[in-house]
């Protein structure tokens, strides 16, 4: 049976729990810490988040593909994504398990 994802809530309540921060200042420190993120994603096109890894934004090449339902060829556009790598301290750790 698969587990569940912690939802934002219940990430805000164990890191107040654990800190001993009240849930509005924490859940204040993860806005502004996304907001950051994006920011820096948007100009400098990469973000380290502490040691957990790194956002990248990569350009997607437009692309010719078929359309399952019409078996037509239609041109995806081109895109910009963003990647998460993790860092090589949470691999090895996640290798220790």
């Amino acid at each position: 049976m698969a587990q569940k994802v912690l939802t934002k809530n219940q990430i805000i309540k164990e890191v107040s729990a654990k800190t001993n921060i009240p849930t509005k200042d924490i859940a204040r420190v993860f806005e502004t810490l996304n907001t950051l993120a994006l920011s820096e994603v948007k100009k400098n096109g990469k973000f380290r988040l502490l040691d957990l890894g790194k956002l990248v934004l990569k350009q997607k090449k437009a692309r010719k593909m078929m359309n399952q339902f019409t078996k037509k060829m239609i041109t995806v556009p081109a895109k910009k994504v963003v990647r998460f790598s993790v860092s090589k301290a949470v691999k090895d750790q996640l290798a220790k398990k």
